[in-house]
């Protein structure tokens, strides 16, 4: 019986010491502070900057002065210009590394082929202006909105509309989700989220301020920032808020969100001149996410993307971003010393080229497909 009785207060001793360390495991270590640091630096524009984009290898932007500027982050340099349209570069997106969108207050969408950074084709999309547009992840389709109040469904394959939808009013951001299977659109303070395959409103969410910019968290969660300084993460399946926190001391501009190294991280840019990094744990959505650094511009930030060096992602500690300002129209652009520019002519300025445009009786080949094989879907 003391045996026994020997075993069982061993047991209860042992027990108790597993508990003692449980209790005092270390807890979580919370994520390094980041490091951001100037890197390319360029007065790109004779306007104020509208629009950003970036794949893996080059940073476009767009501007109020109609050009669009090429940058090989690679290697540090300007690369060119795009003098395709007449107007405000209202916005442009990459698909891969072989085709980039563009659209502007002309009304027209470009499709650009990065590789000898030709005009494939420009589409009348809008009566009025272009004002967003977005690509579906499988490339085959995009979508546009337009001061027209028109949404409109391109087929990208064959490079012509494939359907229009009539709106209330302007909307002036649309954006897909991750998984393509829905999209949002932005009208002033409400965001209407459709369902891809009826192409009607499951939802509407709508905030008290003018909605400045949203991105996709994950497939169900959009953050949201507004002309205030707080982001807001909402849950486009029962509309319902998740979590919102400060994020700036001035209205907030753009968000940009990427995964790096097992973090979910995001980046905003406000009109106070900083951008910040956060990380945002996507196990516990409802907590703020926190910082991991910031950085003042000390200048009128207007729109962000961020590209990721991947060959030295490993040796570095935080993404480039790659941001604007507000420049002064009346200062002077800077002389290109880059001898391939688009719409450069003998003496070195930039001129309004034009460059050739695709018939519109020839269909593309499969303009955002990285396979060439002909597409005969008609979505």
């Amino acid at each position: 019986m003391k045996r026994c009785g020997s075993f069982s207060s061993l047991n209860h001793r042992m027990a108790r010491v597993g508990r003692d360390l449980k209790d005092n495991e270390a807890p979580t270590p919370p994520p390094q502070p980041w490091t951001v640091t100037p890197d390319f630096t360029h007065h790109a524009h004779t306007a104020s900057l509208s629009a950003v984009a970036v794949n893996s290898k080059y940073v476009v932007t767009g501007s109020r002065d109609e050009s669009i500027q090429i940058y090989d982050m690679r290697k540090k340099v300007e690369h060119g210009a795009l003098l395709q349209h007449n107007g405000t570069i209202t916005c442009l997106e990459f698909y891969g590394t072989a085709h980039l969108l563009s659209g502007a207050e002309d009304g027209l969408i470009c499709i650009w082929n990065t590789k000898r950074w030709e005009c494939l084709k420009s589409i009348k999309a809008h009566k009025g202006h272009v004002t967003s547009l977005s690509i579906h992840p499988s490339g085959k389709l995009a979508l546009s909105v337009g001061t027209d109040k028109t949404l409109r469904t391109w087929n990208l394959v064959e490079g012509r509309s494939a359907f229009i939808k009539n709106l209330k009013q302007n909307a002036h951001i649309i954006k897909w989700s991750p998984d393509g299977e829905k999209y949002v659109t932005v009208i002033t303070n409400k965001v209407d989220i459709y369902k891809l395959d009826t192409a009607s409103i499951t939802g509407t969410i709508t905030i008290e301020k003018r909605i400045s910019s949203i991105r996709f968290i994950t497939d169900s969660v959009l953050a949201i920032a507004g002309d205030d300084e707080i982001i807001r993460f909402y849950s486009c399946d029962s509309q319902k808020c998740l979590c919102e926190f400060k994020a700036h001391e001035n209205r907030i501009k753009d968000i940009y969100s990427f995964e790096r190294e097992g973090q979910h991280v995001i980046v905003t840019a406000s009109s106070d001149g900083y951008i910040k990094v956060w990380n945002l744990d996507l196990n516990k959505i409802n907590n703020v996410p926190s910082l991991l650094c910031e950085v003042s511009t000390k200048a009128r930030l207007t729109c962000l993307a961020v590209w990721l060096d991947q060959a030295s992602e490993m040796k570095e500690n935080c993404g480039k971003a790659a941001t604007s300002t507000e420049a002064n129209e009346s200062e002077k652009p800077s002389a290109v010393k880059k001898k391939k520019v688009c719409g450069m002519n003998k003496s070195g300025k930039l001129t309004k080229q034009r460059r050739r445009i695709v018939p519109a009786k020839r269909k593309l080949e499969a303009p955002l497909q990285k396979k060439k094989k002909k597409q005969n879907s008609s979505e």
